[in-house]
Parts: C-alpha cells; sequence; structure tokens
C-alpha cells in the first residue's frame, strides 16, 4: 500500500500535523515521547519519504521506539491511527460492555492495551462528563472491589486512570523499619548496665544513705536506608511508578537516600524532599541525563562504593536494589562490585519486576553475578509486592535467606 505524496506547501503540514498528532497518541499511550522525538520523526520521514507504507512505518517506529516491549503498542496505534478499518472496528467493540467468561479461540489477536484505547477514544462532551459524574449505586455482592483488583495488577498493564488511582495508594503506603540497638545508652528505669556516674551522684546528695541503683540502657534508633534504582528502558515504566513510592518514604522519616543509575549515578535524595511530589518529581527528570537509556550496573555500582558508600552506610544501613539485573556491560566486575557492597551494608535487598512471572529463570550473566550476594531477592511490579517488601524489612533475621533457592538456581 502506498501513500500520496503531499505535492504542495499545504499538504507537507498537514502530514506533519497528522505526525504530530500521531505523537500524542502514543504519549498518551504511555510511551516517553517527547518535541524533540516529533521533530526527529518529521526529519526521518522526510529522509524516506512516503511513496512506501512500511518506509514510512519503519522511520516512525525507529524514533518513537526504544525497547522492544513497546514494538505491540505502536504497531496497534500507527494501524489504528492510519486508518485500519478492521482494527478500528475492534477498538469501537472495546469501547462496549465486557461479557466476562466469553472463551477466546486460539489464534485471536490480543485485546488492545487499555490506555491505548483511551488515547485514541474521542474527548466526551461537557454533558457527557457530566454524567458520567453522577453518583450510581449498584450491588456489589459478588464483585471484587476496585481497589482489591488493583493491588495485584502490573504496573505495566494499568490504564492512565488506574495509575493515577495508583499513585495515590502508594503515597500511602508505609515502610517500616526495625529499631536496632546503637552503642550508645541513655538513661532508663531498668536496664542492662549500672549508671556509675549517676549512682555516686544520687548517693552524694542523700549524705551517704543508701540509694537504688541507676540503670542506662542502649538506645534504638531506625538504620538508614539507600535505594539504588534503574532507570534503563526496560524499568522505565516501574520506576516512574516507583519514584512516587521513594518520595513518600523520604518525607516519612530520616536518612533515607535515593540514586538513580543508568548509564551513570545520580543523587536525587535533595529533590525528592521536597513535599509537593509533583515539583519533586519535575525536579528529578530535569536533573537525570540518561532516563530509559542503556544499563551499566557494574560502572554504576562502581561509583556508588568508591564515592558514596563511606557516608551512606555507615551505622548498618539497609540497601534496596531495584534493578531488572539485564547489564549492557555482560556483568563485567559486577560480582566485585556486589560482593563489596554487600560486606559494607546490614541487609542487601533486590527487588526485581522479572520475578512477576512464574517460569523466570536467571541465566542473564548480570543476575547470575548479583545474586549470591543478596540477602532478599523479591519482585516489585504492583502494590502487592510493595506489601511484600514491607513484610521483608519487618523481618531483622531470617533462617535462610528467600535469595538461597535462586542462588542454586543460578
Amino acid at each position: 500500500m502506498t501513500l500520496p505524496l503531499p505535492s504542495s506547501r499545504v499538504g507537507r503540514e498537514r502530514l506533519a500535523e497528522n505526525i504530530m498528532h500521531f505523537a500524542r497518541v502514543l504519549r498518551a499511550a504511555g510511551l516517553p515521547v517527547g518535541p524533540a522525538k516529533v521533530i526527529a520523526a518529521l526529519d526521518a520521514v522526510q529522509a524516506v519519504g512516503i511513496e512506501q507504507r512500511e518506509d514510512f512505518r519503519v522511520a516512525l517506529q525507529s524514533v518513537f521506539i526504544e525497547r522492544h516491549e513497546q514494538q505491540p503498542l505502536f504497531e496497534q496505534a500507527f494501524e489504528l491511527f492510519w486508518r485500519n478499518p478492521r482494527l478500528l472496528e475492534r477498538m469501537l467493540q472495546l469501547l462496549l460492555p465486557r461479557v466476562y467468561g466469553r472463551v477466546v479461540p486460539e489464534g485471536a489477536q490480543a485485546p488492545l492495551p487499555a490506555r491505548l484505547v483511551e488515547a485514541l477514544a474521542p474527548p466526551k462532551s461537557p454533558h457527557e462528563a457530566a454524567r458520567t459524574e453522577q453518583e450510581i449505586d449498584l450491588d456489589a455482592a459478588l464483585t471484587f472491589s476496585p481497589r482489591e483488583v488493583l493491588q495485584g495488577k502490573d504496573f505495566e498493564s494499568m490504564s492512565v486512570d488506574e495509575l493515577a488511582q495508583v499513585k495515590a495508594m502508594i503515597a500511602r503506603l508505609d515502610l517500616p523499619l526495625p529499631e536496632l540497638p546503637m552503642r550508645r545508652t541513655v538513661a532508663a528505669a531498668r536496664g542492662s548496665a549500672v549508671d556509675l556516674r549517676a549512682t555516686l551522684r544520687a548517693m552524694a546528695s542523700a549524705r551517704g544513705a543508701a540509694m537504688p541503683l541507676a540503670w542506662r540502657k542502649r538506645r534504638r534508633r531506625r538504620p538508614p536506608l539507600v535505594v539504588l534504582c534503574d532507570i534503563s528502558g526496560s524499568m522505565d515504566r516501574y520506576s516512574r511508578m516507583l519514584l512516587f513510592f521513594l518520595h513518600a518514604i523520604t518525607n516519612d522519616r530520616d536518612r533515607v537516600h535515593v540514586l538513580l543509575f543508568g548509564t551513570r549515578l545520580t543523587n536525587i535524595t535533595r529533590h525528592l524532599r521536597n513535599h509537593d511530589v509533583d515539583v519533586a518529581i519535575a525536579r528529578v527528570s530535569a536533573a537525570v541525563s540518561d532516563w530509559a537509556g542503556g544499563t551499566r550496573i557494574g560502572a554504576c555500582l562502581a561509583e556508588f562504593n568508591r564515592r558514596w558508600s563511606r557516608r551512606l552506610l555507615a551505622q548498618g544501613a539497609i540497601v534496596m536494589l531495584i534493578s531488572d539485573g539485564l547489564d549492557s556491560d555482560t556483568g563485567d566486575g559486577l560480582s566485585l562490585e556486589m560482593d563489596r557492597l554487600h560486606r559494607s551494608c546490614r541487609r542487601l535487598i533486590w527487588l526485581n519486576p522479572l520475578l512477576r512471572y512464574e517460569g523466570f529463570e536467571p541465566r542473564p550473566a548480570g543476575i547470575r553475578a548479583m545474586l549470591p550476594y543478596v540477602d532478599e531477592f523479591l519482585p516489585v511490579h504492583n502494590l502487592e509486592s510493595l506489601k511484600q517488601l514491607a513484610g521483608a524489612l519487618a523481618r531483622r533475621s531470617a533462617a535462610a535467606p528467600p535469595a538461597a533457592a535462586w542462588r542454586k538456581a543460578a
């Protein structure tokens, strides 16, 4: 199929306007498409021409897609936006009430993502929007609570409205850290050591009369929490959602430090301490220059061990590493840096979104290099996994660390 070549200036402007609207659809559907990519797409189309539909599609795909997971969404959006009648009919069917329990025959195409349907749906009129906002009473005796459904839903498959609800729920999550005994002591009614100075002072003021012993006990304080979060292309969707969680725990307690890494290491603790979450996220976006790029886990951990470990990992800090373990450097030097990081902290907890798959196996070289030095190996892909993380942090000790089974598999 060939596309008509615009011969006039008006036709070229019309094509540029359509490409801009297509970029808006992709951005509304969840793809990271900004003004720079729109300009690059216009240059790419001008370079390859629009005589062949396949060349036109590949030119847009090379600009708008950053990782393989985004390709199905782009393909569906391209076919719908550039007028494929069959897929347009499927989109309209998805907007109708869904009947649950229907058997989907084998070979049928996968349903369109919810956020793509929302991005391509026409905007509602003010009258329809007001009618939707009216309160409706329904019998929910045999239905699931929307909040309960969102607990186990993957961040990757959520619609725009669901993501907004989950962000509000994440902001209210509590991350309990156990209070640990410190070397310093404080006065107490009952303790483990006699406070000799206070006892002699009391006896002197009592003119030699017998006085009860004064006691001291060790102070208890929550350990520091250091978060190392991967912001590479494969972690983009999850890291953006987890930023709201990291903002909540940074403002909830002291001694929480957050660093992002992709191809370089960036400390964003100062930006996350702003109480306004929108301002904090905007400052983080401006400070990070390698978002949704490659991953150099070994080099970033080496920089952390060299520049930040001594000042952040004091007093038995807990390190939370958020990454899928897919290293662009194929694990070069990663084992050495993980060993040094594990020796410098009290506990090392690895959160990996790939654990959401039942058939996950630690085959990549980066994952195999990291697993021997991990105390906890947990998934992080929905709200339920964040609650499991809270339970793991509340545990002070375990007979066998959960990462032991994965070490054997590696």
